[in-house]
């Protein structure tokens, strides 16, 4: 397995595609209730994410706007997976995406160079101008043009499925 890329990579990587990016550090956070707090000082859409798999071992990243929720009995349906999901486990999360619990960003998308993921970016997140995001680490958050993520996933050899996925 090789070794996940760190937030410079990620950062180095962005500027190499010549997207523009800006990131605020923070105290660590690993929930949205506890990265609420930064709301005032980070505009756009704030991201939460959810790392799940169907029977056949296929994993998904659904990227939904941070206070959406996602019906896991029925996503399936509109994702493409073989079954209804679950979650996929934390071994998986950092064997792919190279972020552990905490952290999961669409961003790990540089990670996986296996292609392993289905990345799905939420139809009404997209609708914002700006995309928030960890870079990697709960530490910070990184924002992004929402064109801008859509070219930077597609330069890690993924083309997200832009779909709504949220209640």
């Amino acid at each position: 397995m090789t070794t996940p890329k760190t937030p410079d990579d990620l950062f180095r990587f962005l500027d190499e595609l010549g997207i523009a990016h800006k990131t605020k550090t923070h105290p660590p956070v690993f929930t949205v209730a506890e990265s609420v707090s930064l709301r005032d000082e980070i505009p756009g859409g704030h991201t939460k994410n959810l790392f799940v798999k169907d029977k056949k071992d296929n994993f998904f990243l659904l990227t939904v706007e941070e206070h959406a929720s996602v019906d896991l009995k029925t996503v399936h349906t509109i994702i493409g997976a073989a079954s209804k999901v679950s979650f996929g486990k934390p071994e998986k999360l950092m064997e792919y995406l190279g972020v552990v619990p905490g952290s999961v960003t669409a961003l790990g998308a540089i990670n996986d160079t296996g292609k392993n993921v289905t990345f799905v970016l939420d139809k009404d997140l997209m609708e914002h101008e700006i995309i928030n995001c960890h870079p990697l680490s709960n530490d910070a958050t990184t924002s992004i043009g929402r064109d801008d993520l859509i070219r930077f996933m597609e330069a890690t050899g993924h083309t997200p499925l832009v779909l709504k996925v949220t209640a």
